[in-house]
């Protein structure tokens, strides 16, 4: 970033574009390499479910899994957008460490103690190199994006 002005708004908004287009990567490289092989739901279509206290129909258990899926990721870009403002060493590695903690925060720890996923330690390696593909990927592209986008903001 060539500006040395801080600011905490144009932070959140260039992650939150950085997290949309994140997620879009991410959902298209979960398509060729899945992080679940065995017919286990997705997190969000189960938290879905939970919030709604009752087992949704398909069709509704997409829309509100996938709003789940895209805002999740929007929110996780706009903190990161926020931190990365703030504490430059949070881009580390191009954004890799970004996503990489992203996975440990998430699917390594939240998910399976609220009963959303898989422990690791359940997952076989392929699963588990799939899952950590696909974060360092959406680590890398929020970066690259949240740059571009902060540059223009200037």
């Amino acid at each position: 970033m060539t500006s040395t002005q801080k600011s905490l708004a144009k932070g959140l908004l260039a992650g939150l574009v950085a997290g949309l287009a994140a997620t879009a990567v991410k959902s298209l490289a979960e398509k060729m390499y899945p992080p679940r092989t065995h017919g286990e739901p997705e997190p969000p279509e189960v938290l879905a479910e939970k919030l709604a206290g009752h087992r949704l129909d398909d069709d509704t258990k997409f829309v509100a899994s996938e709003a789940i899926h895209w805002g999740f990721g929007a929110v996780a870009g706009a903190a990161y957008g926020a931190l990365a403002e703030f504490y430059p060493a949070a881009t580390a590695k191009e954004g890799a460490s970004f996503g990489l903690a992203l996975m440990t925060l998430t699917h390594e720890t939240a998910l399976p103690a609220m009963g959303l996923g898989a422990a690791s330690e359940d997952q076989t390696a392929r699963e588990h190199t799939s899952e950590a593909a696909t974060h360092l990927l959406f680590g890398v592209v929020a970066e690259k994006v949240r740059k571009i986008v902060r540059g223009m903001l200037d």
